[in-house]
């Protein structure tokens, strides 16, 4: 395979990667609508069933309680073995920071990305610099 068709297919997997967190938004945002809606008294029209989310282990580690700061002892237990070691962790003022060793695929990206949102996290695209990042203290 030649420089361009490796480029290319990197995108591709990127781009893939970025619809897998994209259709999580959308489940999201359906759901707040939804509840919005009954609150509301306005019908809500039957969408057509979004697709199951990908199988994803349940972390081996349960949050640290609510309005506790999060070390990053507590975050790296959340992840299985085989995902933190593809994975650094950073303690900023307010975020525990994590970024990938290396090129992670879409199935250990939508595991970490899960994870990550599981804990109140999200995930930065910033070109070379994307990373997830988890608050330190969740709001009460």
């Amino acid at each position: 395979m030649g420089e361009d068709e490796q480029a290319l297919q990197v995108l591709i997997q990127r781009i893939n990667d970025l619809v897998v967190v994209l259709d999580w938004i959308k489940r999201d945002l359906d759901e707040i609508v939804k509840v919005l809606k009954q609150k509301v008294g306005v019908p809500t029209p039957t969408l057509s069933p979004t697709p199951p989310a990908p199988a994803v282990p349940s972390p081996s580690a349960e949050s640290p309680p609510r309005g506790e700061i999060k070390r990053i002892d507590d975050i790296r237990m959340m992840f299985p073995k085989e995902l933190e070691d593809l994975l650094t962790f950073e303690e900023e003022q307010n975020y525990i920071v994590i970024k990938p060793r290396q090129y992670l695929g879409h199935e250990n990206f939508a595991k970490v990305a899960s994870i990550v949102r599981g804990a109140g996290g999200e995930y930065i695209s910033a070109g070379k610099e994307s990373h997830f990042r988890i608050p330190r203290e969740e709001s009460k």
